[in-house]
């Protein structure tokens, strides 16, 4: 059982919160009518919804797990980490000059700003998986673990163990796709050729 919520959950959280703050806009297109008040969108409000339908008693012991289980300081010790993998990726991608590590700071400032006002979002929405997921019983459980001395050297060491495995995972997918591309150009040189004009179209001498 991983208390430490998955990197791809606070991503998905991130793009789909700013996705949401960023309404379509077509200057050419004719205005259209609201809605109907009396027939809302069927998935609005869908998390609290669902988080009003949690027995109250269940929900104070989640939110006590939670809370327990140092949550919040395990997703900022997560996304601390998951800016030390990213970043060299990042710069990396980037034209070199003197612009990249200010552009790159500049945009870890943003990515940390937004990160900190989603974090307590995903908390609440944490609340309804756990209750779709686990009993009461089974949060009680929970809870009496990480009371436990085992249960405490895990809170500690589980943020840390996901930071190192996913700078693992990183280096072990750049070795394969190196490893793909190598293996791809060698079975089809015309591919190759094509990718070495191409270099020299972008970047003539």
């Amino acid at each position: 059982m991983r208390i430490c919520t998955p990197f791809a959950l606070i991503v998905l959280l991130v793009a789909s919160s700013a996705q949401a703050k960023k309404p379509f806009q077509n200057s050419s297109a004719k205005p259209q009518t609201p809605p109907p008040q009396s027939a809302p969108a069927s998935g609005s409000n869908s998390a609290s919804a669902s988080q009003s339908k949690i027995e109250p008693a269940k929900e104070a012991d989640i939110h006590r797990l939670l809370d327990l289980a140092g949550t919040k300081n395990a997703m900022t010790q997560i996304m601390d980490g998951m800016e030390k993998n990213i970043r060299p990726v990042i710069t990396n991608s980037l034209p070199p000059g003197e612009y990249r590590a200010k552009l790159v700071d500049l945009f870890f400032e943003k990515f940390q700003a937004h990160s900190k006002a989603e974090i307590q979002q995903l908390l609440e929405s944490a609340v309804p998986l756990y209750d779709k997921y686990f009993s009461r019983e089974d949060i009680k459980g929970l809870i009496e673990f990480y009371q436990t001395p085992l249960g405490q050297k895990a809170l500690s060491v589980l943020p840390k163990l996901s930071i190192e495995m996913q700078g693992e995972g990183m280096k072990l997918g750049e070795k394969l796709g190196r490893q793909s591309m190598m293996e791809v150009l060698s079975e089809h040189l015309e591919l190759q050729k094509a990718l070495e004009e191409a270099q020299q179209t972008a970047h003539p001498q």
